[in-house]
């Protein structure tokens, strides 16, 4: 093991934390309610909560299997991005006649996320840092200044910088260019935030419980009846957000894919240190390769440094012991010390992974099902900590039959293509996941098999 691991305990960071509340009672024996959320992740968390606001007269019922905020929503980077298409990129190539429509919504609603968070007064660290995108070849930034290009035609406002203008923001001998969004992306303390929505769940009346497992869901006369592991509900609506997790209606099977996304965390930077790399913007970082690393400052300066490998394990495995993993957090360590070879002696604290779901286009879906008593939202690949917000507007919206500007958007109206069934899923991700890293290796050439999942609208993010 490398050897700044060696003290670095297996636990997320942000759950490791005195300010974490205590777990709720689950729920035993029969109950009833007007909404039931599946899901204590923060499209739950969101849906709950923007229900009682939107209908405050129904009652609402949150069901979590494990503890509100443990899984993805607690583990993540904390990167909250005004994106709802997982970057420009992505939804220049898939919604180019909705971009400005879907970027305006974005913006409007990671203003509201802030605003939500002033008003509860939740201690989560949110701030309005800008992200900047590191190239670390050549090619990297050639495809930068492509970005820079398609941004300026829309307006969008940034700075490409060459070398010495990167590493003025924050010093790496690796950085070659970048470029920086002052807007658009808040930094935040993941757990903390979904700690705090479920608090204002509370308070605005919807009832939480932990520990609770949902088996199945039937059509039941006017309703949907829920099965969990010690009881059942006897829901109105029900809004399905259980991201990597089964997904309760058998049509989604194959939509998504879980995959591990590993985490480590740094000791405090000393300010002899932070001083060393600069970072005065404190940005959210993320680097420019197909496999790629996001990084951050958090409140107290330790840096988190996660991302490079996007693990799938065959037949959708989710398993406790898949977190550990670790020669993929010894890479990490590595691939840190390459980045910053003046940090040399820090120190990582802790080490973890969590898993996400994702889909062949990269970004969140939506539907309906049980004659439309049931919606959901799914596939956020890893960068849903605003757009969860947004994916429970629009289950809402489709649970009431309401058309709206984003139940219009086409993003919403349509599906990603499916994965495959097993063992062909195994074989196609474990393909692509090699012809990423090769392509990384060969100056960004894409081969075949990338070639033909780019004209497909397929791919696989890692």
């Amino acid at each position: 093991m490398h050897h700044a691991l060696d003290d670095a305990e297996p636990a997320p960071y942000w759950l490791d934390d005195p300010r974490r509340p205590d777990g709720l009672p689950p729920l035993v024996g029969q109950a009833s309610a007007d909404l039931v959320v599946v899901g204590g992740g923060y499209t739950g968390l969101w849906t709950a909560l923007l229900a009682r606001e939107r209908f405050p007269s129904r009652s609402v019922m949150l069901v979590e299997a494990g503890r509100c905020g443990d899984q993805a929503s607690g583990r993540n980077g904390g990167f909250a991005s005004a994106s709802l298409t997982h970057g420009f990129w992505n939804g220049l190539s898939r919604w180019p006649d909705e971009l400005e429509t879907l970027d305006r919504l974005g913006a409007e609603n990671l203003s509201e996320i802030g605003s939500t968070i002033d008003k509860l007064g939740i201690d989560c660290d949110w701030r309005l840092t800008g992200e900047l995108s590191v190239a670390t070849r050549p090619h990297q930034a050639d495809e930068l200044a492509e970005l820079s290009g398609e941004m300026t035609a829309r307006g969008i406002e940034h700075s490409l910088l060459d070398a010495a203008g990167v590493r003025g923001l924050l010093d790496s001998p690796t950085y070659v260019g970048g470029l920086l969004e002052p807007h658009g992306t808040a930094l935040v303390e993941p757990a903390r935030l979904a700690w705090g929505l479920r608090q204002a769940c509370l308070d605005a009346g919807v009832v939480v419980h932990e520990g609770t497992r949902v088996r199945s869901l039937v059509r039941e006369g006017a309703g949907v009846r829920l099965e969990t592991d010690r009881g059942s509900v006897r829901a109105g609506k029900v809004a399905l957000a259980t991201n990597a997790f089964r997904p309760l209606l058998r049509r989604l099977s194959l939509m998504t894919v879980p995959v591990y996304d590993y985490v480590l965390m740094t000791e405090p930077l000393s300010a002899e240190q932070l001083a060393s790399i600069g970072w005065q913007g404190r940005q959210g970082v993320g680097d420019s390769a197909n496999q790629f690393h996001y990084y951050r400052l958090t409140r107290d300066n330790r840096i988190l440094w996660g991302g490079y490998d996007a693990v799938y394990h065959y037949g959708s495995r989710i398993s406790p012991e898949l977190e550990a993993a670790g020669p993929t957090h010894e890479r990490l360590a590595g691939h840190f010390f390459e980045t910053f070879p003046q940090l040399e002696g820090l120190r990582f604290t802790h080490r973890w992974a969590g898993v996400i779901d994702t889909c062949t286009r990269f970004s969140a879906f939506f539907g309906t099902g049980l004659r439309g008593d049931v919606a959901y939202a799914l596939g956020y690949t890893g960068l849903g900590v605003a757009a969860t917000r947004f994916g429970a507007q629009v289950v809402l919206d489709l649970l009431e039959g309401e058309e709206t500007e984003r139940t219009r958007l086409e993003m919403v109206r349509s599906k990603p293509l499916p994965f495959p069934p097993e063992p062909l899923r195994w074989a196609g991700i474990q393909l692509t996941t090699r012809s990423l890293a090769k392509a990384d290796a060969n100056q960004g050439r894409r081969n075949l098999w990338l070639k033909s999942l780019d004209r497909a609208g397929l791919g696989f993010d890692s």
